[in-house]
């Protein structure tokens, strides 16, 4: 850095002074505070959801992630659709952009923002152009792992 101000004018060494002044100072630990707390309700929210198809519906331990990730997404893109989510993300930062609530943000965001351009071109040509990389990733790393059970059971490994 000081490198960086010796090749400087001193016009610009002045500006850059006084953009430090007027620079706002980010409050680092409120925000980690905040999306530490939305995060964790979000976990919880999703932790109930997951106890109410156990004991509602006889889901088992074992297979009880998949409707419960799905409602998760649901009630994400449904907030979203109302402007709720926004509001929460704005308040929360990577608190509510990191759990899988996330995704269904992204996606809906991206039909909701292009659904002026038509259906087809519009918000199905956009709709998963932020999250098809995740898409994408998801279903070739499950296409892996299937692909290596496999191949543990035919060679009597499993």
């Amino acid at each position: 850095m000081a490198s960086k101000q010796n090749k400087m004018t001193p016009q610009q060494q002045n500006y850059q002074k006084l953009q430090q002044k007027h620079e706002i100072k980010r409050p680092v630990l409120k925000n980690c505070l905040k999306a530490f707390l939305v995060g964790g309700l979000i976990c919880v929210i999703g932790q109930a959801i997951s106890y109410f198809y156990l004991y509602f519906f006889n889901f088992t331990e074992q297979n009880v992630g998949n409707p419960t990730v799905a409602t998760m997404v649901f009630l994400s893109m449904l907030l979203t659709g109302f402007g709720l989510y926004d509001r929460l993300g704005q308040f929360a930062g990577a608190g509510s952009a990191v759990p899988v609530t996330g995704f269904g943000n992204a996606v809906i965001s991206a039909a909701i923002e292009h659904r002026t351009e038509g259906f087809v071109l519009g918000v199905g040509g956009n709709m998963f152009k932020l999250a098809g990389s995740v898409i994408l990733f998801g279903v070739f790393s499950a296409f892996v792992v299937a692909l290596i059970k496999t191949l543990l059971v035919i060679w009597g490994v499993l």
